[in-house]
């Protein structure tokens, strides 16, 4: 496991760059975290890494934003989702076995779909507004 402790949104984006350099593609990666723990920001930082020229927003209304970069790009927000069967329903199967990058906020709410290899990031607030905690834990099982 390997933790960062970031004090604003470009160093969340810097430590999300820095992690995609190490990652190998195609890639799952399942986003933890409470409300405004950074998820977002974090995928953002993820999605610069990989080329997106477009703005990366949170697709909590919208579900799923598909982005082109050096490498395709789903962003996934699965909080409005009631569990596993409406992400299946709403085809994030497909979704997990496509080349390049998926990134899945909220992904315990479809925990029993996403893939033992998907790599694991826990985003935590701590006290002081601007700082968060990042633990990125690869085959947590």
């Amino acid at each position: 496991m390997n933790e960062w402790i970031s004090s604003s949104p470009s160093n969340t984006w810097k430590i999300a760059a820095e992690f995609f350099q190490t990652l190998e593609l195609p890639a799952v990666i399942a986003l933890h975290g409470n409300l405004g723990a950074g998820k977002t920001c974090f995928t953002q930082g993820l999605a610069q890494a990989a080329g997106v020229k477009e703005p990366v927003c949170s697709p909590t209304y919208t579900l799923i934003s598909e982005y082109q970069g050096a490498v395709p790009f789903h962003h996934i927000d699965l909080y409005r989702l009631g569990g596993p069967e409406e992400a299946y329903d709403l085809g994030l199967d497909e979704y997990l076995e496509t080349d390049g990058i998926t990134v899945i906020e909220w992904a315990e709410r479809a925990a029993e779909l996403i893939p033992p290899d998907a790599v694991h990031v826990r985003l935590q607030r701590g006290d002081d507004e601007q700082i968060r905690t990042i633990q990125i834990i690869e085959n947590p099982l």
